[in-house]
């Protein structure tokens, strides 16, 4: 495939939207977008799975339905039914954005003494009400930005990549099980070591000017550091042959939703919060394939694609998956290899929803070592918090934006960083305001409405 050239933010394509490339050719480009999100697949349902202590089976299901979903989705959002979907070459994967709360909200059903069963069902349920959230914003895209302007949201996406910091740094000693029960064992130089090969290794890859390593900078650090993992005996591949050799998709395989308000709360934010990301991602999509990124066609597709991922995230909870939300990473392979024609996106949905259904895909993620994944998930976290910075510098930055920056991080990371601030408030409050997420984004919102926008 050839390489293209960007100027002034436009793409040289080669093959355009609606045009179909020859079946070799657009393999090849399916396999590279494949490849670039594969592990920003996985990683939400393995983090996920890990901090709520998901026996094996049920750990390898999520992963595997976490893949095959985001295939279904990618087809919904591409081929567009409808009024849903962006009919653009849009990728539809796993978001992190919800990953913090969808931890939080299983650990506080689990405390409470619930099961694993109704950890899921509540996380599923929440989840499901929670994407109509989306779907009705799909309907006022051109409103919502007066709400949620780049300010805000540049606020919320920083606060996520710091909260999830020390899930990453955990890992990175080995794992929250292992902290908690065997403390001995935590942090040794064995675990910092492996994840300093795996942070090392990602970070040389990233600087590559090879474009096929950077992409795969991630991916390349997880195979090294697995590898060296197991030659370490760190990994048990005799779990491996209790699987299935086919997962089938079922619906409500863990029970019927649970619904819980102190959960949706947060959880409604995110869905907000993830309608503006999708807008931004969108709008890049259609630029790279030199689509219009104004007027009624794109209007469109805008909307479109906001209800295409609300859609998919209810389709998700229906299949024991997470909210999906268009991945921008893709935006970087249509511009690398010219091709952003959608007929491309069924192939890419092909391979992911093939690979959903082989449960040894999934039980080779779950028995990932701790220390492996969280030299990766460091940097992803990492720059989740970074790309938020970046949104946040590309508004204006006054003395209103200052004052509601200092007073949304103040509060959001100061709950998390002394949680027994909120020990006299009553149960909701706590459940909800005791997440740096809401808290600082409320605080971001409701600043954002009061404060007047000329200086004083």
């Amino acid at each position: 495939m050839s390489t293209i050239d960007i100027q002034d933010g436009q793409a040289e394509v080669i093959y355009r939207l609606n045009d179909k490339p020859p079946v070799v050719e657009s393999f090849f480009a399916a396999f590279q977008h494949f490849l670039a999100i594969f592990v920003g697949i996985v990683t939400p349902p393995i983090i996920i799975a890990g901090a709520l202590k998901l026996p094996f089976e049920a750990k390898t299901y999520v992963i595997s339905m976490a893949l095959f979903v985001s295939g279904v989705a990618t087809f919904i959002q591409v081929k567009k039914f409808g009024p849903v979907g962006s009919g653009l070459l849009s990728i539809q994967g796993t978001s992190f954005t919800f990953l913090g709360t969808i931890i939080s909200i299983g650990i506080g059903v689990k405390a409470s003494g619930g099961s694993m069963e109704a950890a899921l069902c509540t996380i599923f349920g929440v989840c499901f009400v929670g994407s109509f959230i989306e779907m009705f914003f799909s309907r006022f895209v051109t409103r919502l930005r007066a709400l949620i302007p780049p300010l805000v949201s540049g606020i919320v996406v920083t606060l996520i990549g710091l909260s999830l910091i020390k899930v990453g740094i955990t890992d990175i000693g080995g794992g929250a099980w292992l902290k908690m029960n065997k403390p001995q064992f935590f942090a040794t130089y064995q675990n910092l070591l492996l994840a300093g090969l795996v942070l090392v290794i990602i970070i040389i890859c990233n600087r590559s000017k090879n474009r096929f390593i950077r992409m795969g900078s991630i991916a390349i650090g997880l195979i090294i550091g697995y590898a060296v993992a197991s030659f370490m005996g760190k990994v048990d591949f005799s779990k491996l042959s209790t699987l299935s050799a086919f997962a089938a998709p079922i619906p409500f395989k863990y029970g019927f939703f649970k619904f819980s308000l102190t959960a949706f709360i947060p959880m409604a934010l995110l869905y907000l919060i993830t309608t503006v990301e999708s807008m931004g991602d969108l709008t890049a999509t259609s630029m790279v394939s030199g689509e219009p990124i104004e007027g009624e066609l794109y209007m469109k597709r805008i909307s479109g694609g906001i209800l295409g991922d609300g859609f998919n995230s209810a389709l998700a909870a229906v299949f024991n998956s997470f909210p999906n939300t268009t991945f921008s990473q893709n935006n970087g392979v249509i511009q690398m290899t010219g091709v952003a024609s959608r007929y491309v996106g069924f192939f890419i949905a092909g391979m992911l929803v093939f690979v959903g259904l082989i449960p040894a895909v999934g039980g080779v993620f779950s028995i990932i070592p701790a220390p492996v994944l969280g030299g990766a998930t460091i940097i992803m976290f990492g720059t989740v918090a970074a790309a938020g910075i970046r949104i946040i510098a590309s508004t204006k930055i006054d003395r209103r934006a200052v004052l509601i920056m200092a007073l949304s991080f103040g509060v959001g990371l100061g709950v998390i960083m002394v949680p027994e601030i909120l020990s006299k408030m009553p149960p909701l409050a706590k459940s909800v305001f005791g997440s740096a997420i809401t808290s600082g984004g409320l605080m971001a919102i409701f600043m954002n409405l009061i404060l007047p926008k000329s200086e004083a």
